[in-house]
């Protein structure tokens, strides 16, 4: 149960750093657009 929580703990951070890349890179491309 315990290496679960850990997996799950380490998807769950993966996910949220990949996210904040895509938005900041999409801000940046936005800007450069502009």
């Amino acid at each position: 149960m315990i290496l679960v929580d850990l997996v799950l703990m380490l998807v769950s951070s993966m996910v949220l750093i990949i996210s904040v890349l895509v938005g900041v890179a999409f801000m940046v491309l936005l800007e450069r657009k502009v």
